[in-house]
């Protein structure tokens, strides 16, 4: 039995029966609904966030958990390793509007969009803002799976130069160098965005620290859409407040949501967005169509399943 505890529509459904008219599906809006059925389930299909470990001990006969997200680091590692479950995700859907999110915020900031906008309400005419362009500056990504790559290439039709740092530090399509983590300072200066797409991981929890910021341009624009543990909130505040970057741009967060107090939301060089770089209207589709091409593989003694996690690494 295969048992969503991830809403999709009416349409979304029929499209699956559909496709696999001999599997017995029952489709809930949410965990609470699909508990009833949890013990019974072989395949769970979730936006992992709402699997506790009481969840996976309840579930004797899961056998395979797919996540229609990239992250999985809410889920309750060490059941789900015990029970020895099966974990795929959703990764690379989201690398077309994160992409372009990418794009589109550093454009507005060097653009100056705040100010144009901030004129208008005014009813100002005023041709002194001063702006500056992308093309041919050089862009870091930390982060150079499928969203990062998509980064990158993007970044090319700007006449970008592009850095990728990630764990083994392997060339990559799109990218005019590739290094590891552990050389991260040591190409930071050369940034003049930096961006992260990183996992939330034990080795990328505050991966960028105090020197990462002293040592990158004091123009750089830092922008974060990966997870929000790769740096401390605090020292993120800090270096903006005390120019070691001119502009900081955030999708997500140590703490989601932002508490309303708190003072980034009123900090000039800082633009907030919430958690929402990844949204677009193909997301599901684009997730199942992941979890069709595994289910068919899957039932065929598992040959050739995309996305597998490795849990021991959290990715």
């Amino acid at each position: 039995m295969i048992l969503f505890s991830a809403k999709i529509s009416k349409k979304h459904q029929e499209r699956l029966m559909k496709e696999f008219p001999e599997e017995n599906f029952i489709f809930c809006n949410d965990m609470k609904e699909a508990k009833n059925s949890l013990s019974e389930a072989e395949i769970l299909v979730t936006y992992g966030e709402d699997v506790t470990a009481e969840d996976v001990r309840d579930a004797k006969h899961l056998k395979w958990m797919m996540v229609l997200s990239a992250g999985i680091e809410k889920l309750p590692f060490k059941e789900i390793i015990q029970q020895d479950i099966l974990i795929t995700n959703a990764r690379g859907i989201h690398k077309i509007p994160m992409a372009e999110y990418t794009i589109a915020m550093l454009l507005q900031v060097v653009r100056k969009a705040k100010t144009i906008y901030e004129r208008q309400a005014e009813k100002q005419w005023d041709r002194s803002i001063k702006m500056d362009e992308i093309s041919q500056k050089t862009m870091l990504i930390a982060g150079t799976g499928a969203i990062g790559q998509e980064v990158a290439r993007l970044a090319k039709a700007f006449r970008m130069k592009t850095i990728g740092v990630s764990r083994s530090g392997r060339k990559v399509e799109h990218f005019d160098e590739n290094h590891g983590t552990e050389q991260l300072h040591n190409v930071l200066p050369q940034a003049d965005f930096v961006v992260s797409v990183l996992p939330s991981t034990r080795e990328t929890k505050y991966l960028f620290n105090e020197d990462s910021f002293r040592s990158m341009p004091n123009h750089a624009i830092f922008l974060n859409m990966g997870r929000g543990d790769v740096v401390q909130t605090e020292v993120l505040l800090e270096a903006v407040r005390n120019g070691e970057i001119s502009h900081a741009v955030l999708d997500v967060f140590e703490e989601e949501p932002l508490p309303e107090d708190h003072p980034m939301w009123i900090e000039e060089n800082i633009t907030i967005t919430p958690h929402l770089s990844g949204i677009s209207p193909h997301y599901v589709s684009r997730a199942l169509t992941i979890f069709e091409r595994n289910l068919a593989s899957y039932r065929s003694k598992g040959k050739n399943v995309i996305n597998k996690m490795d849990l021991d690494r959290g990715y």
